[in-house]
Order: C-alpha cells, then sequence, then structure tokens
C-alpha cells in the first residue's frame, strides 16, 4: 500500500502551523513576509483576520497585500484585482504568499498575424 502524502511547510504539519502563533510562523517566512509581521498589520488587514477567525465562509477584500496564514486554508475570499472580485480558494501551497500574487489584475495580450487586431486572452 502507498502512504498517502502528508503536506509539511518547513517541516510542520498544517495542524502543527494551525497551533502556532502569528510570530512563530513568521519565523519560518521568508524575510520580507516576516518584516511586514513584525512591523503589524494594518486597519484593513485586521478586518480581514477578525473576519477568518470568526469563520466567514466568504471574505471580500481590497487588501491585496495580505500574506496567507494557515488559518486561512481551506477558506474563499474575494480579492479584489482594480476591476472586479477574483474568488480565490486557499490551499496548503498558498501560505506565505500574498493576496496579490493570487488575483492577477492584468491580462496577457496575445496578438495574432500582423494586421489583425489584438486578441486579450485570460490566462
Amino acid at each position: 500500500m502507498a502512504e498517502e502524502k502528508v503536506f509539511t511547510f518547513k517541516g510542520k504539519t498544517l495542524e502543527e502551523l494551525k497551533a502556532m502563533s502569528i510570530e512563530e510562523i513568521s519565523l519560518l517566512l521568508p524575510s520580507i513576509v516576516r518584516r511586514k509581521i513584525n512591523r503589524g498589520f494594518s486597519e484593513q488587514e485586521k478586518i480581514v483576520l477578525a473576519k477568518v477567525e470568526a469563520g466567514e465562509k466568504k471574505i471580500k477584500t481590497h487588501c491585496r497585500d495580505m500574506i496567507v496564514l494557515p488559518s486561512m486554508v481551506g477558506l474563499k475570499i474575494a480579492v479584489h484585482n482594480g476591476k472586479e472580485f477574483v474568488e480565490v480558494f486557499i490551499v496548503q501551497e498558498m501560505i506565505g504568499y500574498r493576496f496579490g500574487q493570487l488575483a492577477p489584475s492584468k491580462k496577457i495580450a496575445v496578438h495574432t498575424s500582423m494586421g489583425a487586431k489584438k486578441t486579450v486572452v485570460r490566462k
């Protein structure tokens, strides 16, 4: 029988990460993310964290610089990309990313042959 692969982040399972405080988690993250956490969260980020702790199912936010924390895994968060809200389902591999990295704000322009109008394709 093949063993089921268990997700680990820097040697810690998801349950261990959820039991840790934000300061302990910051020590496992890259330095730029650690510095942001050490400086403290903005008012908008505190509102998002309060909604996560309250257990809301769908959360809408304009806060693109919020960091994905282990307590957010399994939630659907709608992040504003400048025009609309893009719904993002948070999975374990996204820990340490920023919301802005998960909801692209620019479209990729793909050009066809010469003389034809450009076609915008969203990837």
